[in-house]
């Protein structure tokens, strides 16, 4: 089931998952956000046509006469991989691919205040988590070191760019300052992926960052 999404994902990132070029942590937000947009599905099916035509415009190069031996035989045994399958549930086929389950799998951990957390994937080049704030509770002001990708999956936010509703894709780099504060009635449940840690502007948050890992 897809959704009428606001803010959807730019064209430059969109075109660096089809590419592969993106941090793990970043291709599982764009893979859910896919999954809940249908403008950002078609244009990554456009993005992918387009690559695929660039390839075979490309030199043909020399391999190995036993290159495909080689290859069929890493294939072996190898399970077929079934399209994703559509989910009704909060969390897309992606995410609960990850997660193991929906939104009742995932093993929160709490950050005070009723704020919660579960990393979901991290290395060096990112890391994505799944962030849950109490509705009509307001995060901490941060701008940022690197990139900050927020969809939501569950509620909704708002913030300095405004309403941030289910499926909706906020991306934040270190010209952003904000302070996002989730809409009253529902918990906010946000899909976040970053690639340096946050810049709080509080003491607080500063001390307990390194605990944290935001």
């Amino acid at each position: 089931m897809t959704h009428d999404v606001q803010h959807p994902v730019p064209d430059a990132l969109l075109m660096g998952y089809a590419t592969g070029a993106l941090p793990q942590a970043f291709d599982l937000v764009l893979a859910t956000h896919v999954s809940l947009c249908d403008d950002a599905r078609a244009r990554l099916e456009t993005f992918e046509a387009i690559g695929g035509a660039v390839l075979e415009d490309m030199d043909v190069a020399d391999i190995a006469e036993d290159s495909l031996d080689r290859t069929l035989a890493l294939m072996d045994g190898m399970q077929p991989v079934a399209p994703p399958a559509p989910s009704s549930g909060t969390f897309p086929t992606p995410l609960q691919a990850i997660v193991g389950g929906d939104e009742d799998a995932v093993r929160w951990r709490s950050l005070g205040g009723g704020v919660k957390q579960s990393v979901l994937q991290s290395d060096k080049y990112g890391t994505a988590r799944l962030l849950l704030i109490p509705a009509g509770r307001a995060m901490p002001p941060h701008s940022h070191r690197g990139t900050e990708m927020t969809l939501v999956l569950k509620g909704a936010f708002r913030d300095e760019d405004g309403v941030f509703a289910r499926g909706d894709l906020e991306v934040a780099d270190a010209a952003v300052n904000h302070q996002p504060i989730a809409e009253a009635g529902e918990d906010c449940i946000c899909l976040v992926a970053t690639d340096a840690r946050l810049r709080f502007q509080s003491l607080l948050p500063r001390i307990a960052q390194p605990f944290l890992g935001i």
